[in-house]
């Protein structure tokens, strides 16, 4: 437990590190890469490029700061951290490393006169506080991720055995162990890894991506979108290398399956699976291993996407749907086009409207999940507490260390 003085001072610089946050994290990240060029390759520079990382710590700084009187309001967060973390082979040499850069930033930018020594020490020890709460978490989650039946830590090759297109921009990667073991049963929901070289940044960059089946095979599955370039945001570096530079028989590395964003397993209460584009992913492996466990459950399956070209696993959800009595789908297509039939290709045109699929839908006591781009969970989220979903039945995949 840090002292009264200690947490006094820290929590003094919120409002200071809400105001300049970024500039300290956009100093912290270009003073780290340049004395430990080394961590380079850990760290996504997509998200480096556009800013999107700089804010996401500025704000997770700032919010430790605010709630360093009571950390265990961030706990949710560190867990994402800690998956994340170990999904990315960060281990405990790394955060005397972290510490020293951000320590030194902190001086650097607010100056020698707002920085004093008595309040870098005072961060000095709140850091340390933060990062023992992480190591102990992710030592937990490496041990575990080993002691399981063909579980693995780091990086372990993966040689692809399919590769198969599910729309225009998603295309899966069927991943058989190189070294002739067996993978573990990851909860369906998790993502794992996976580590390509980039040429356009001549270094090996990692990516997460959902698995996208059911838990239980020899091989897993992930399911990638081509990120192409738009008027604010370049080409997805390693999605369009897993798109166009990776086939069958190649070899990947991958981390063990990670995340907090889990199906809830232990209970018999009905499960909606609400998704939009390539968020489908992690609902897949959901919705395929509750069917292949002969779960009981009422599922409700609802997909949004811009239009039949978009739309991955539609014959397989449409299948499954008219085989199993306990599920129900709704599609929605948000532009269709002239050749997308209503009724037969989708059963909505526009954005998803939950309050009008009524209560063929949204069933009582359920355990909503949630997975798309940020701005459509929260506009899912929100129309499900409006409609009186209490928010610890309403799950949400965030990757990074955002929140919702």
């Amino acid at each position: 437990m840090l002292a009264p003085s200690i947490r006094r001072l820290v929590k003094g610089t919120a409002p200071v590190l809400k105001e300049h946050g970024v500039a300290l994290t956009r100093h912290f990240y270009a003073r780290m890469f340049e004395h430990n060029p080394e961590l380079k390759p850990i760290f996504n520079q997509g998200h480096q490029g556009s800013g999107s990382q700089q804010q996401a710590l500025a704000m997770a700084v700032a919010a430790y700061a605010e709630h360093i009187d009571d950390a265990s309001v961030l706990a949710p967060v560190l867990t994402r951290i800690a998956h994340k973390h170990v999904s990315l082979g960060i281990r405990a040499e790394h955060y005397p490393i972290v510490g020293q850069h951000l320590l030194a930033s902190i001086r650097e930018v607010l100056g020698a006169e707002a920085a004093t020594d008595e309040l870098i020490a005072a961060w000095a020890a709140a850091y340390g506080q933060l990062a023992d709460a992480l190591m102990a978490q992710e030592s937990g989650l490496y041990a575990e991720a080993a002691s399981q039946t063909g579980g693995w830590t780091g990086w372990r090759g993966f040689r692809v055995v399919r590769k198969r297109l599910e729309s225009e921009e998603i295309m899966s990667l069927h991943l058989l162990p190189a070294d002739g073991g067996g993978v573990p049963l990851y909860r369906p929901g998790q993502y794992t890894s996976v580590r390509v070289f980039v040429p356009a940044l001549g270094m090996v960059q990692p990516r997460q991506y959902s698995l996208s089946a059911a838990p239980g095979d020899k091989t897993l599955r992930i399911s990638v979108k081509r990120e192409s370039a738009g008027d604010l945001s370049p080409a997805g570096w390693v999605s369009n290398v897993l798109h166009d530079g990776v086939n069958e028989g190649d070899l990947l590395d991958l981390a063990p399956p990670m995340g907090e964003f889990f199906l809830h397993e232990e209970r018999s209460t009905p499960v909606v699976l609400i998704s939009g584009g390539v968020g489908v992913t992690p609902m897949m492996a959901m919705l395929d291993h509750l069917l292949q466990q002969g779960s009981s459950r009422e599922i409700r399956f609802i997909h949004a996407c811009r239009h039949g070209g978009t739309h991955a696993f539609k014959a397989h959800v449409a299948h499954l749907a008219a085989e199993y009595p306990n599920l129900r789908a709704a599609v929605y297509y948000e532009h269709p086009r002239a050749q997308d039939r209503m009724g037969v290709d989708h059963d909505h045109a526009g954005r998803i409207n939950l309050p009008a699929l009524g209560e063929l839908f949204l069933l009582p006591e359920a355990d909503y999940y949630l997975c798309g781009p940020l701005p459509f969970m929260q506009t899912q989220a929100q129309s499900l507490q409006s409609l009186g979903v209490p928010m610890d039945r309403i799950h949400m995949e965030v990757f990074g260390t955002g929140g919702v």
